[in-house]
């Protein structure tokens, strides 16, 4: 009998997981005991998944540069990276504008839905994190986030795996490797080589848990929505930013469909245990271990390629987080400021987002945090910073997930790009299996 295919599992997992929060939802003390009893597999299993990021980073990046064996081939390779994610992110902020300003889902919404936003969600715990950490950020100098990338202790990046500063060690580790000549450099090189291999392996094992996290994530998900009819009011506005989503998938497949010659359904196919990952967890970072084994072994992308774009991607390639930063803020002016609906003030929404997308790798809760910060580019009243964060708040959960898929099915089909353009694209990739050597050592 054949296998059931692992995205078909995680599916069933997040159905019943979706059925199963509704259930608990309406049950006295449901909550509790999913709060208790349930969501902690969902933690444990993000929990693996962060613990093997920053050994991959490290182990594919250094094998990935030695294995290039000409420091001139990093540089094409980073100049074709960094300018192919530029592209795509101005047209997710493109399509973002586009929609809201063809749509305007914040004209005419009836006052009392804004006034019962502002008392329930204006001075909420979480809206005054991202307005601090945004006021952070701000301070922090033009400069900051470029200061960021260069670490003063490695072991504490690994602890907070501060990932630019990682990707850092792992090129500059990988260059010096390639400069004290091949003799010297073998040992690390294949202590690397094999470390890269254990941490994908480690990958096999822990997607075999996957169907049952992304269950508890998704109950979990499910018994935090305490207000279903602030949610329906915001409709609108989310089927907006579902809507920009999906035609920027769209323009993916497109690309992969004309550039690297694949079929867009086979390149959904192999990347959909990686897109339902990125659902279920909100985070690139956390999904980017079954990322890269699924691009490699699935989608034949060389891994001296995916180990460079993929961990550059995870932290500086935002396209979904671009696309919902336009329409989020020119939503919010048009609620409460539309004076401020001006084509200047758009174009430095463009300009702003842009940079934010690339700039938000250090911070936490990135979206929402850099949202603040396009806002504040065009003048936005500060008195109203927390109503314009209120007024999206109640969405922002299921919206982040959403446009994390985004995310992730970019860094994958950027990393086909630089593959074809290279010509490390391969037609037939062979996936390896947790058990391939388990007749060996049982």
């Amino acid at each position: 009998m054949k296998k059931l295919a692992m995205h078909w599992k995680i599916i069933i997992g997040m159905i019943l997981g979706i059925i199963f929060g509704f259930i608990m939802n309406s049950i006295d003390g449901g909550r509790e005991f999913v709060g208790d009893w349930v969501a902690p597999f969902g933690k444990i299993f993000i929990n693996l998944l962060k613990l093997i990021a920053v050994p991959l980073i490290l182990a594919s990046l250094i094998k990935g540069v030695t294995d290039l064996k000409d420091i001139s081939k990093i540089k094409n390779m980073g100049l074709r990276t960094i300018g192919i994610y530029v592209a795509t992110t101005l047209v997710a902020i493109v399509i973002g504008l586009s929609i809201v300003n063809i749509v305007k889902p914040g004209v005419g919404m009836p006052e009392e839905t804004i006034e019962k936003i502002k008392l329930r969600y204006a001075n909420d715990a979480g809206v005054a994190d991202k307005l601090m950490k945004a006021s952070a950020q701000k301070d922090a100098g033009p400069l900051q986030s470029l200061v960021d990338i260069f670490p003063s202790n490695i072991f504490q990046s690994f602890v907070e795996a501060s990932m630019l500063q990682v990707i850092f060690f792992a090129l500059f580790v990988g260059i010096c490797l390639l400069l004290i000549g091949e003799k010297k450099a073998k040992p690390l090189v294949d202590f690397f080589d094999s470390l890269n291999e254990v941490v994908m392996k480690m990958v096999d094992l822990i997607m075999l848990f996957a169907p049952y996290a992304v269950f508890a994530l998704l109950a979990n998900v499910i018994i935090a929505f305490d207000d279903t009819e602030i949610l329906i009011k915001l409709l609108y506005y989310a089927f907006c930013v579902v809507g920009g989503l999906i035609l920027m998938i769209g323009f993916y497949l497109l690309l992969v469909s004309v550039y690297t010659k694949k079929s867009p359904l086979w390149f959904l196919k192999q990347i959909s245990p990686a897109q339902l990952l990125a659902f279920s967890t909100s985070s690139s970072a956390a999904t980017l271990p079954v990322t890269m084994e699924r691009v490699e072994e699935h989608l034949g992308v060389d891994g001296e390629v995916a180990g460079f774009v993929l961990p550059v991607g995870a932290t500086v390639n935002m396209d979904g987080t671009s696309l919902y930063q336009g329409i989020a803020a020119v939503f919010i002016m048009q609620v409460i400021w539309p004076e401020g609906l001006t084509f200047t003030n758009q174009l430095v929404i463009v300009a702003t987002a842009l940079l934010a997308s690339i700039g938000s790798a250090a911070v936490p809760s990135a979206g929402m945090v850099m949202l603040v910060i396009v806002l504040e580019s065009i003048g936005f009243p500060a008195e109203l910073l927390p109503i314009g964060l209120a007024l999206i708040f109640a969405v922002d959960r299921p919206l982040d997930m959403c446009r994390t898929v985004v995310n992730v099915t970019g860094d994958a089909t950027v990393s086909m790009m630089v593959a074809k353009s290279l010509g490390k694209l391969h037609d037939n990739p062979q996936a390896k299996e947790w058990d391939d050597n388990y007749e060996d050592v049982k």
